[in-house]
């Protein structure tokens, strides 16, 4: 069996789900009341106030300040689901949240259209030094990208050739090869720049 604190802890956590609960029912996104969890709080509320005279100072003062937070919240709960059944709009929130949604779902799809047509783009160098047109191209596709994706760019194009000069350099040592290959993809939603020996 449950020891008290574990009790009011259960309470605590039952309680928060329950008006996370109600708070999605109000907004639209649930079809019922989540009568269920609602039940299984009234029942712990009851059964520890049964034992209420047992508690110790500190588990009492916890149980009293959910005891009377779920008092307010069924209250406030109570008043809602009788607009709802009269008719009425519940919040003058909900139309609102619903407008955020499909607002946030609407830029997630423009997003996932810009994010189509960003096709990788590969570039390899092999002295950065003397590619510098070349250097530059791979610079100017990165910032497209950024663009594209509505991400700001704070790299100016002196330190994105320093970049690429080191990179290069310790790449060809450490891979032993002649040239690097350098991609500009966007992976989540964030523009990336791999580099790997060729």
């Amino acid at each position: 069996m449950a020891t008290v604190d574990e009790q009011i802890a259960q309470l605590e956590k039952d309680l928060r789900q329950l008006k996370i609960e109600y708070d999605a029912y109000f907004a639209g996104g649930r079809k019922r009341a989540p009568a269920e969890i609602e039940w299984r709080v009234q029942a712990q509320v009851k059964r520890l106030a049964e034992t209420s005279g047992k508690l110790k100072y500190a588990q009492r003062f916890r149980y009293n300040n959910l005891a009377a937070r779920y008092a307010k919240f069924s209250e406030l709960w109570r008043q809602r689901s009788r607009k709802i059944e009269a008719g009425q709009s519940a919040f003058r929130y909900s139309k609102t949240a619903r407008e955020l949604e499909q607002k946030r779902l609407a830029e997630a799809e423009r997003d996932h259209e810009r994010r189509a047509h960003i096709t990788p783009a590969h570039i390899t160098l092999g002295n950065p030094l003397k590619e510098s047109e070349q250097v530059q191209a791979l610079y100017h596709k990165m910032m497209d990208a950024k663009g594209e994706l509505g991400q700001n760019a704070h790299l100016n194009f002196e330190q994105f050739h320093k970049f690429v000069r080191n990179k290069t350099e310790q790449l060809k040592k450490q891979m032993r090869c002649r040239q690097v290959e350098y991609t500009v993809s966007v992976e989540g939603g964030r523009v990336n720049l791999k580099a790997k020996g060729v």
